[in-house]
């Protein structure tokens, strides 16, 4: 084996629609049951990037090809490495409250007002919380919820 080092190259593994954690978790089984002997350091299965999973491995692009082979969903390797500053942002969480703003229309989607429309009035990023006001509620009670309690309806516009 022709390692170069120790250094860790990462590659993205096209899978199947939908089955981004199937193809992760067959990767750690033919790991942990020693069907592979392909060494691989990390799996990152991010949810915005559909279709793909990311490996993290000392191995070469023929040997990642080998293991896809043996993994069910797994189609293909893409074409060359990708870098970590390519994939960084994949590593940081965003918080759930990002891209909500103060006038913004949502829907919650969980707890005893599920269903309903209402209008952000306060973020509080640090908590992951918003508050907000039943949409057709007859007295504006504020109501304070998890960020990913709430998807966005529509953007509306900060002219109060």
């Amino acid at each position: 084996m022709d390692m170069e080092g120790d250094s860790s190259r990462i590659f993205a593994i096209k899978t199947t629609s939908k089955q981004e954690r199937t193809v992760a978790d067959n990767i750690m089984k033919a790991i942990a049951t020693e069907a592979t002997d392909v060494k691989v350091t990390a799996i990152i299965v991010p949810d915005e990037l559909k279709g793909y999973v990311l490996v993290e491995t000392p191995e070469s692009l023929p040997r990642i090809e080998q293991l896809v082979e043996k993994v069910a969903h797994a189609r293909t390797v893409v074409r060359g490495e990708t870098s970590l500053d390519e994939v960084g942002h994949f590593l940081v969480p965003k918080p759930v409250v990002s891209g909500i703003s103060e006038g913004t229309i949502v829907e919650l989607i969980a707890g005893p007002f599920k269903g309903e429309k209402a209008v952000v009035k306060r973020i509080d990023a640090g908590k992951e919380e918003i508050t907000v006001e039943l949409y057709e509620s007859v007295l504006p009670i504020p109501i304070t919820v998890r960020g990913d309690n709430v998807r966005v309806v529509d953007k509306g516009d900060d002219n109060e």
